[in-house]
C-alpha cells in the first residue's frame, strides 16, 4: 500500500526534470510514514488518498529538513543527514522545493483540504519556531511544552486524518481529534524515549534533547518534584554538554519518582481518548496504530 505512496512521489518528483533533486532525495530516510498510513486507512487506497498521502509526506519530509538545520543535527534514524552530506543551503532549498512542490499539487484536492493541511504547515512552522525560542531557557511549563508539540508534530496529524475523512465522506472533526491525540502522544512517547533508550536504539546520544535545550515533559515533572537547590541544579544542566555523572544524576532522579511511568500514563490517556473519538466507526487499523504506540515498554 505504502508503496503506491513512494512512486506517487517519486512521479512528481520526476516531473521536475531535474536529477539533483532526485539524486538527494534517495537520501532521505523514509521513516515510517505515519501520516500516509493514517490517511489510506481512514479514506482508502485510491487515486484522491495516494496523492494526499503523498502530498503530506513530502511536507513532513521538508519540516525534518529545515528541522535537521535548526537543530545542527548530523543523523535522522542512525543515518546521514541532508546537511550533514550536503551542507545547509542544499537542505534549507530541498526542504523550500517540497513544500512549494506540495502546495502546488494541494490546490486540486479542493478548498477544504487545501486550507486544512496548509493551516497545519503554519502551525508547524510556528511549533519549530516556539522550539527555538524555549531552548533559550528552561521552561518549567507543561502546558507551554504540550502547545509547542501539538504545534509543531500533532498538527499535520491532525490535518491528515480531517483531510482523509473530507475525502471519504466520513465525520472529519471525529477523526481529527483522533489524528491531534495521537499526534501529542506520539511526540511525547519520542521525548520518553530520548531518555530511556540507548544511543544504538536512537540514532543520536542519549539525553540529547536535554542538551541541546529542550525541556521536555519528563525534566518539567522531574523540576516539580526537586526542592529548591536541586531544582538550581537542574536547570543550570540545561542546554549544555553533561558529563557521566551529571547524565547519572538526572536519570536515577527520574527512576525515583517514577517520571517516565507519569508521563507515560499520560500518553495513554491521550490515546485512549483518541480511539473513542471514533469508537463507532470500528476502524481496527487505526485501533492498532494508537495500541501499538502504548504498548511498548521504556
Amino acid at each position: 500500500m505504502l508503496n503506491k505512496v513512494e512512486q506517487k512521489i517519486d512521479e512528481i518528483v520526476t516531473n521536475l526534470h531535474h536529477k539533483e533533486i532526485k539524486e538527494l532525495l534517495t537520501k532521505l530516510p523514509k521513516g515510517k510514514r505515519l501520516r500516509a498510513k493514517l490517511i489510506l486507512y481512514i479514506a482508502g487506497e485510491n487515486e484522491e488518498s495516494i496523492k494526499l498521502a503523498s502530498i503530506v509526506e513530502m511536507i513532513h519530509a521538508a519540516s525534518l529538513l529545515h528541522d535537521d538545520v535548526i537543530d545542527d543535527a548530523m543523523q535522522r534514524r542512525g543515518v546521514d543527514s541532508i546537511n550533514a552530506i550536503y551542507g545547509n543551503k542544499n537542505a534549507i532549498m530541498l526542504g523550500d522545493i517540497l513544500y512549494s512542490i506540495g502546495f502546488f499539487e494541494l490546490v486540486a484536492m479542493g478548498p477544504d483540504i487545501a486550507k486544512s493541511v496548509s493551516n497545519a504547515v503554519v502551525q508547524l512552522s510556528i511549533g519549530e519556531l516556539d522550539d527555538v525560542y524555549l531552548s533559550k531557557k528552561f521552561n518549567t511549563d507543561a502546558l507551554i511544552y504540550r502547545d509547542m508539540i501539538y504545534k509543531k508534530t500533532a498538527s499535520l496529524m491532525e490535518a491528515s486524518a480531517y483531510s482523509a475523512a473530507t475525502l471519504a465522506g466520513k465525520n472529519p472533526n471525529a477523526y481529527a481529534r483522533y489524528g491531534k491525540n495521537l499526534g501529542i502522544a506520539f511526540q511525547m512517547i519520542d521525548d520518553m524515549l530520548d531518555i530511556t533508550s540507548d544511543t544504538q536504539t536512537l540514532g543520536k546520544p542519549a539525553l540529547h534533547d536535554f542538551v541541546e535545550g529542550k525541556t521536555t515533559l519528563p525534566y518539567i515533572y522531574l523540576y516539580e518534584k526537586l526542592d529548591t537547590s536541586e531544582k538550581q541544579k537542574l536547570a543550570s544542566m540545561h542546554c549544555r554538554a553533561l558529563d557521566k555523572a551529571e547524565q547519572e544524576w538526572i536519570v536515577s532522579n527520574i527512576k525515583k519518582y517514577d517520571i517516565i511511568e507519569k508521563c507515560y500514563l499520560e500518553a495513554k490517556e491521550l490515546v485512549l481518548e483518541a480511539l473513542a473519538a471514533i469508537k463507532s466507526e470500528k476502524n481496527q487499523k487505526l485501533d492498532s496504530i494508537a495500541k501499538e504506540m502504548i504498548d511498548r515498554s521504556f
